[in-house]
């Protein structure tokens, strides 16, 4: 069998304290010299360098290299002593091997320092035969990838050319300083910490990204950094080495610090409009000096519909502007601004990449005679006026849909765009796309369910003889869309009132829908004049029969969608205030000197679990009392749970009391008090009643 290369040259690694006695040794130096690391530790290098060579750097005498631990140097030793080596040198030496052999190497010393001061040595040892020592030499010092070996104290014993380029910016890669050396404008505190980590774990750490400045903040390097753990056999560390990239200049790295930012930057919201912007503004100036998006206008809500708007003589609305931005103050480049209707000729780039779904890329503008710009002297002529040069435009698609187009422009920049550029360009219109689509659904989706919860709410409540009424609700802006909050007065026999919120479990048209049934069913069994308990039983197993109904017919398994309710009749006859909840909130009874209550009726099952355990509760209110039924989404939010916001709504009932006596001011006060200046987190359905004397 065949013998590697890396296996039959090896480079031995070896580590010689300053009496020159071996305290290191590496697998490389048992296969190079065929020792076992036991038959070498603590014995001196005269057992594996051939002293009497005379092109040894080392010039060793014979007294020393006994392969005994030596105790003190010969006095008539003719070679240099450890203490009196530079602190860097390498030569050609010969080396002894384990079965007598003889091999020519080259061996590189350089001088390592511990952390209590002793000096050793690090010896390299590569075999001449082959080839290899040349062609490594070479490369290591030729290569653009900076290298350093760092001693124990962190101080630089070896480094190659291009290390030393970098020293403008990180002024320790020098031979002999220690990273800890205090210099200024330098600040090493980071790369000390890793390093010490390194000998400390022995896990490498790979592409740690840093930025250096010079001293003098002229020069900038961004620096992609290696270091791994350079031990000996017995697994102690010995040092450390650098291995430094300059990516400052990197295309690749800028575009994916591109790419990574649009994941961030851009769909921060389910909005379309600010989605679009943000992708204007990501790529001005990373890819381009010019970008405009405009989107049709299906994707944009509440706009006027482009057939309504009149062509020109050579072009028609086929966009409206969502996003643009620019290098320059006022967007000089842009004919129209965000918000309005962007006209092109039928037979332009702009419909093409429209009608086809793919992107039209001019690295060099064409505006000579016989072009589409003969169609559209406006735009020919701010395209000279600000000298675009180089055009991209990407459609925006997502689900098969195309959405709109994002066009990239170059001015200022003389660079034409690359293939490259057309790569990032279509890749950020994808990912932008991918928000658009989501943010155009939830928005149409929204505006759906907000639709069809406005046509099932009430609109004119009455209290009949027994209360005033007054009421609020407030969707929430949330990404999971509309909820299923209700509210409703019904006018019973006998002067009676019943006052009926809730809250149907989920978001979007879904809940809405939910909601409209379970209102209707809740009027049809007040009208039959049931209490409130069996109401709410009633219902409760309404719901579960309407689910399994629907199962039946899709084959599939029932969608008991949950909901909570709060059920009151008031009869001004008696003043007696009769209520059952199912999972819902206690109402809050405000006596009119101020004082505030929340009677709590035992709280039953959610509607729709099919449980039916409901049980009412029965009390007297004083003339000119309010009876406040609310949703959850007006006392619970993130940071606090059900009780403490109960007790926040009570200073502000007590509190819009004093300040408001009108019933609209009263709920105006309340829901401000309760919301502040934050959107709600959850829809919030408030009735307020006030009895008659």
């Amino acid at each position: 069998m065949s013998t590697p290369e890396s296996e039959a040259d090896p480079t031995a690694v070896v580590v010689a304290d300053a009496e020159g006695v071996v305290v290191g040794w590496t697998r490389a130096a048992q296969q190079l010299f065929g020792h076992r690391a036991p038959d070498v530790l603590g014995h001196g290098l005269g057992l594996l360098l051939a002293p009497d060579d005379a092109r040894s750097p080392l010039r060793a005498g014979p007294e020393h290299w006994s392969g005994q631990r030596p105790e003190h140097w010969p006095e008539d030793w003719s070679g240099q002593r450890p203490e009196h080596w530079p602190e860097h040198w390498s030569g050609l030496q010969e080396i002894r091997r384990r079965d007598g052999s003889r091999l020519l190497a080259h061996v590189e010393g350089a001088r390592l320092r511990a952390l209590d001061g002793r000096a050793s040595w690090l010896l390299t040892v590569r075999p001449v035969a082959g080839g290899g020592r040349p062609v490594l030499e070479s490369l290591m010092s030729h290569t653009p990838v900076g290298m350093a070996i760092w001693d124990l104290g962190l101080r630089c014993v070896w480094l190659n050319d291009a290390a030393r380029r970098l020293r403008v910016v990180f002024p320790h890669y020098e031979v002999g300083r220690a990273l800890t050396d205090p210099l200024p404008g330098a600040d090493t505190r980071t790369a000390v910490e890793a390093m010490r980590r390194v000998l400390a774990d022995g896990v490498p750490q790979v592409d740690r990204e840093a930025r250096w400045t010079s001293p003098d903040r002229h020069v900038e390097r961004t620096l992609s950094t290696s270091l791994f753990r350079l031990e000996g056999v017995d697994g102690r560390p010995l040092g450390v080495h650098s291995v430094a990239i300059d990516i400052s200049d990197s295309r690749a790295r800028d575009r994916l610090a591109l790419l990574r930012a649009a994941s961030v930057r851009v769909g921060s919201t389910l909005d379309v409009w600010k989605t679009a912007q943000e992708l204007a503004d990501l790529a001005v100036p990373a890819l381009a000096d010019y970008v405009t998006v405009d989107l049709a206008e299906q994707v944009l809500p509440d706009t006027v519909p482009l057939q309504r708007l009149a062509a020109t003589a050579t072009s028609v609305p086929v966009f409206r502007r969502a996003g643009v931005a620019s290098i320059h103050q006022g967007v000089p480049e842009s004919l129209w601004p965000r918000g309005q209707a962007v006209f092109v000729p039928p037979s332009s780039p702009f419909t093409a990449v429209l009608a086809s779904g793919r992107a039209h890329f001019e690295p060099v503008l064409d505006t000579s005679p016989g072009t589409w710009l003969d169609q559209d002297p406006e735009r020919a002529r701010v395209i000279r006026a600000t000298g675009m040069h180089t055009l991209i435009i990407v459609p925006l698609a997502a689900r098969g849909e195309v959405l709109g187009i994002a066009v990239f422009v170059r001015t200022d920049n003389r660079e034409p765009f690359t293939r490259d550029d057309l790569l990032l360009a279509e890749e950020l219109g994808t990912r932008a796309a991918l928000s658009l689509d989501n943010a155009w659904r939830y928005t149409r989706e929204r505006n759906a369910a907000l639709a069809l919860q406005r046509d099932l709410l009430p609109r004119n409540l009455t209290g009949g003889g027994a209360v005033d009424l007054a009421t609020r609700y407030l969707p929430a802006d949330v990404h999971e869309g509309v909820g299923g909050d209700w509210f409703d007065a019904i006018p019973l026999g006998g002067g009676r009132v019943a006052l009926v919120v809730g809250d149907v479990t989920g978001h979007g048209i879904n809940a809405a829908a939910t909601m409209g049934r379970l209102r209707t069913a809740v009027r049809t069994l007040a009208y039959v004049g049931l209490p409130p308990d069996e109401l709410l039983a009633h219902l409760d197993a309404l719901v579960v029969r309407l689910a399994e109904e629907d199962a039946d017919a899709g084959g599939l398994p029932p969608d008991l969608t949950g909901a909570t309710c709060l059920y009151v009749v008031y009869d001004p006859a008696t003043r007696r205030c009769a209520m059952a909840a199912a999972g819902h909130p206690p109402p809050a009874i405000v006596t009119p000197d101020g004082a505030v209550t929340f009677p709590r009726p035992p709280t039953g099952t959610p509607i729709g679990l099919g449980l039916g355990d409901f049980r009412p509760l029965d009390l007297e209110l004083r003339p000119g009392s309010l009876i406040a039924l609310y949703t959850d989404g007006l006392i619970e939010t993130r940071e606090a749970d059900i009780e403490a916001g109960i007790d926040r709504l009570a200073a502000a009932l007590t509190a819009a009391v004093t300040a408001a006596p009108g019933l609209d001011d009263f709920c105006t006060s309340v829901i401000s008090a309760m919301t502040g200046d934050r959107p709600p987190e959850d829809d919030i359905a408030l009735l307020v009643a006030r009895t008659r004397g």
